[in-house]
């Protein structure tokens, strides 16, 4: 891997932190300015993406803010765009600045760069612990229970499988990093009223945490940062699920991707024949519902037989693109506390898709049932056109 992935020479892993805080760490530049930040280790990204993994920027524009606020403040809220691509050879600066320090809330921008350029621009409000008061109005929405089936229970430590649910899908690492060393686990348990018409009343769920165990000198910063970098995985490709298209790979390998500006012709899009070139043959299998290897294997040589059903009868995605992504966090702090390394159930769904573009909702709750975020983001949803090699933004 190139060593101009990073500003300055990436440290060795600390074994005593998880996979997810190692990758996510920053090196502060307080030599040139201290509310400037650069990545500490290289950036994943995704195969056939057209820039390093979204929530990666998501998750260390959240880090490089914390530090500049005062220590009983935690974020509330964060509205991101995505600008240009992010390139994984060329280190990322973040720019932080102290928009307004207030007595219950302060307010942050951090701006990513890259040679110069902006690539993601992110808004921050801090709120200091207990501004609400002791009294309050109160009121959460719990998970999803089908049918009446009850809510899901999280995966059983001991279940080789890794799922307690028939149908429930084991992802190493979900794709980012790869194998056993990925920074998260998750299980994938399918959509709820998958057999409907109606692609806006169906609902993706998994089950997912930061592997390993996030150290207490990470604090609650860190456990922020991680479910930052997950609300990431798997959530625009909820529109492509609900709509049943064919799609080149897993989600987290058609992975967030800045968008670019209109007239750069050196930006490549998501283009669905050159990421199947990308695609593991296990994911390529899963994708294939009568799970044919030869066919899977013939579409990751760039071929698509028209014999094959899967292949033949659904629309093809052509390109999916990340636009922008917003979290509400909500009760980090309080009694029942968080932990990103415990699992945590996302629900998703896409209220609507249009236009060429997609909205997805995300809500994130703790094992018990606590809703702990929520996320909405936007993305350029395009199909592929008869005759069209590729697309551009």
């Amino acid at each position: 891997m190139s060593s101009r992935s990073t500003l300055i020479r990436p440290p060795p892993d600390d074994p005593r932190k998880s996979n997810i805080e190692n990758l996510l760490e920053l090196t502060r530049l307080s030599d040139i300015d201290p509310d400037l930040f650069t990545n500490a280790r290289p950036l994943w990204h995704p195969p056939g993406a057209r820039g390093v993994y979204g929530g990666s920027v998501i998750a260390q524009s959240l880090s490089a803010a914390y530090p500049t606020v005062a220590p009983d403040f935690d974020i509330h809220s964060m509205h991101c765009y995505f600008v240009l691509a992010g390139a994984a050879d060329v280190p990322i600066i973040y720019h932080v600045e102290r928009v307004r320090s207030g007595r219950s809330f302060a307010t942050r921008t951090v701006q990513a760069r890259q040679r110069a350029a902006v690539i993601f621009t992110a808004t921050m409000s801090f709120v200091r612990a207990g501004a609400g008061g002791a009294r309050s109005v109160a009121h959460a929405r719990g998970p999803a229970a089908p049918s009446g089936a009850g809510a899901p229970r999280p995966p059983a430590e001991e279940d080789g499988e890794g799922g307690a649910e028939d149908g429930a899908e084991d992802e190493d690492g979900g794709g980012v990093l790869g194998g056993a060393g990925g920074p998260f686990e998750s299980r994938r348990l399918g959509i709820v009223n998958a057999g409907g018409a109606r692609p806006e009343a169906k609902l993706a769920r998994a089950w997912v945490r930061a592997r390993g165990r996030v150290s207490d000198q990470g604090g609650r910063a860190a456990h922020l940062a991680a479910l930052a970098y997950l609300s990431d995985s798997y959530f625009l490709g909820t529109v492509a699920r609900v709509q049943n298209l064919f799609r080149g790979c897993d989600d987290d390998d058609t992975a967030t991707a800045a968008a670019a500006d209109d007239d750069n012709d050196n930006d490549d899009d998501y283009d669905t024949p050159r990421h199947l070139r990308h695609a593991s043959a296990a994911a390529l299998q899963r994708l294939l519902e009568d799970e044919d290897p030869e066919a899977a294997r013939a579409v990751a040589r760039g071929e698509q037989p028209p014999e094959h059903p899967l292949l033949g009868g659904r629309p093809e995605l052509g390109m999916m693109v990340s636009l922008d992504h917003t979290i509400y966090f909500h009760d980090t702090a309080g009694p029942g506390g968080f932990r990103a390394d415990e699992w945590m159930l996302q629900e998703m769904e896409s209220p609507w898709a249009g236009d060429g573009r997609g909205l997805v909702l995300q809500r994130v709750y703790t094992s018990d049932g606590r809703l702990v975020a929520t996320c909405v983001q936007e993305g350029v949803v395009r199909l592929k056109q008869e005759g069209q090699e590729s697309s551009k933004l």
